[in-house]
């Protein structure tokens, strides 16, 4: 159940639409101070065209905001490692399938607002990009320190288990590179589309066997994307 004072605010609100703020509630687990911001972070480009109604804007405030305190995180977790390492490590934290894998778990995806009817989003990496937009909602909404508690109470502490990921093979590339080497097969990744998207240049990127497209993936910078292909390819190839 909602507390009290949350009760009180949403009075007014249709009944139909309380269940919805309960879920949010739960996500969360505080009350939203400003709840419009909270509704554009989940609102995907698919229902909502405008800038300033969609999500890409928070989603590109929060990627900041969360590397920020994963890097913080590391650097004081490790004092004795390297740049290298330390970026590795971010990297295995905040990549797309790595957020997108702990939005479904925090239940994000009931949440997210898009176009269901759109088979390809559900199987897509929209909820970890939410994910990055709610934390850039709650930045504004709260102020650093406590989304810093908050990234650390409810991403870091119970979905991202670091002694693991310290042993993680995330380079997907060079393990798809190597099976292609292996097995005599020649392996390309090619961009099939750049555009701009929410103010940033959106890459989707081929992965190519022997010139037919195996998977693709989608980000703001071709080397994430590739890397998401890969991993796709990975999966699907069954290496």
């Amino acid at each position: 159940m909602f507390p009290a004072p949350l009760w009180f605010r949403l009075l007014w609100i249709d009944k139909s639409k309380r269940a919805y703020y309960q879920e949010l509630y739960n996500v969360l687990g505080f009350l939203p101070g400003r709840l419009n911001l909270y509704l554009t972070a989940l609102s995907h480009r698919s229902i909502k065209e405008h800038a300033d109604e969609n999500n890409e804007r928070l989603e590109y405030l929060g990627d900041a905001v969360l590397s920020g305190i994963v890097a913080d995180y590391l650097f004081k977790r490790y004092p004795y490692k390297g740049e290298g390492f330390l970026t590795e490590m971010r990297s295995k934290m905040v990549n797309r399938q790595t957020l997108n894998d702990i939005a479904v778990k925090m239940g994000i995806k009931k949440i997210t607002l898009y176009n269901k009817s759109d088979n390809s989003l559900k199987a897509s990496q929209i909820f970890g990009n939410t994910l990055e937009a709610l934390v850039g909602a709650i930045y504004l909404d709260k102020g650093y320190e406590k989304t810093k508690r908050w990234v650390h109470q409810q991403i870091v502490s119970p979905h991202m288990f670091v002694d693991d990921l310290e042993s993680l093979e995330i380079n997907h590339k060079n393990r798809l590179y190597g099976w292609a080497n292996k097995n005599g097969k020649l392996l390309e990744f090619e961009t099939l589309e750049e555009r701009m998207e929410g103010g940033r240049r959106l890459f989707r990127i081929g992965a190519m066997v022997n010139g037919e497209l195996v998977s693709e993936g989608k980000a703001f910078n071709k080397k994430d994307a590739s890397q998401i292909a890969a991993q796709l390819a990975v999966e699907k190839l069954g290496i």
